[in-house]
């Protein structure tokens, strides 16, 4: 094939809202995971052919600042041909691709939706607790009153008062967000490589434990933030006018903040434990790999 990519080569071709991503393994021939790519029903490793699998629209070679040499590359790639375990958001064209390539298993482009996703998360759930808030109690709006009263209406849920309503406002959308990253980004590839298994349920143990974090972090910040000290109602309303006014705004902003925080707290750290325990990893599998040819 003349001007053939070098063998091994990490090929990406666009598509119309994402980049497809293959492994080249010589005489006009790819390996890539299938997915939804070229069906409305998500394919197995298959190899193919560059036609197939560019639809078209060209590719690219990926430069790596790191890869294994052709022959790994190769083996890796056809090791997993009929695997029929892809997710989007866990086990993808590009997990694929980097993991023959570098024997990491990432995706820049869902590292990119994470961190888009998480950020719009905790504005949509600010956003709403600050409303929940505003309409829940006997007094509507978001005066001291209006407020006090509605943290209280909410926590009554559980029975408890205004405090358990403030620890509400935060744990619910956290847990909610944990629990969503753990079924997508942080899921288990089950079919996948042992040790990714393994520092994702790191990250999912992580991302719940943020969310905890998180939202006592919160009911501690409007504890001691506030120019009257604790959660009593005059302490939970200046405390969190206190936390509003960081930005500029008053007590309702304080609302949505502290309902913002525990939010990204789950996201951030099970992802960034996900991905601490994915270095440290892939340290130890280099430290074996360099004994093993020593």
């Amino acid at each position: 094939m003349k001007n053939a990519p070098p063998l091994g080569a990490h090929l990406i071709s666009r598509r119309t809202f994402y980049f497809h991503h293959g492994i080249y393994v010589g005489e006009g021939r790819v390996i890539h995971y299938a997915g939804w790519a070229t069906n409305r029903r998500a394919g197995p490793v298959e190899e193919t052919d560059l036609q197939n699998f560019t639809q078209g629209n060209g590719f690219r070679v990926a430069k790596h600042s790191r890869s294994d040499p052709s022959d790994i590359v190769l083996e890796r790639a056809r090791s997993r041909l009929g695997e029929a375990s892809y997710k989007v958001f866990a086990n993808n064209c590009e997990h694929f691709c980097n993991w023959c390539v570098t024997d990491n298993h990432l995706s820049g482009q869902i590292d990119l939706a994470t961190g888009t996703g998480a950020v719009s998360l905790a504005y949509a759930a600010g956003l709403v607790g600050r409303a929940a808030v505003a309409a829940s109690g006997p007094v509507y709006g978001l005066s001291g009153a209006g407020i006090t009263g509605g943290l209280a209406s909410i926590g009554g849920f559980v029975g408890g008062g205004a405090v358990a309503g403030l620890a509400l406002l935060g744990a619910g959308p956290a847990l909610a967000t944990a629990s969503l990253v753990n079924s997508t980004v942080l899921a288990d590839p089950r079919e996948g490589d042992p040790q990714e298994r393994r520092v994702r349920k790191v990250g999912r143990v992580a991302s719940y434990a943020g969310a905890v974090a998180g939202t006592a972090g919160s009911v501690a910040a409007v504890s001691s933030m506030g120019t009257v000290a604790g959660l009593s109602a005059s302490g939970i309303t200046s405390g969190l006018a206190a936390i509003g006014g960081l930005i500029g705004g008053g007590m309702g902003m304080g609302v949505a903040i502290a309902t913002t925080a525990p939010v990204i707290a789950a996201a951030a750290v099970g992802y960034t434990a996900y991905k601490a325990a994915k270095t440290v990893a892939g340290k130890g599998r280099g430290r074996e790999s360099k004994q093993a040819t020593t």
